[in-house]
């Protein structure tokens, strides 16, 4: 019985190690600091997810009224922006 709570155990926290993230290209960091601009933010650090969902990630974007996580989808549109 302590085994297979172990395994168990083990096994969920295998199934929760973080994958990292890809960098961006010069291309695609072009076109989501052209949609940071449209939503009046500005830098940040770019990633985009690496499990093949072309979603991207800004941390700490500057915005009007202080640091923001923005999130986009495959095709550059903000999906998501919450307070940093």
């Amino acid at each position: 019985m302590k085994r297979m709570a172990l395994f168990a155990t083990a096994l969920m926290m295998a199934s929760s190690v973080a994958v990292a993230d890809d960098k961006v290209s010069d291309a695609d960091g072009k076109k989501i600091q052209e949609a940071l601009a449209a939503w009046g933010c500005s830098g940040g650090e770019m990633e985009k997810e690496s499990e093949g969902s072309g979603v991207f990630e800004v941390d700490d974007a500057k915005c009007k009224g202080g640091q923001y996580d923005v999130k986009l989808d495959a095709n550059f549109a903000v999906t998501s922006i919450s307070r940093d």
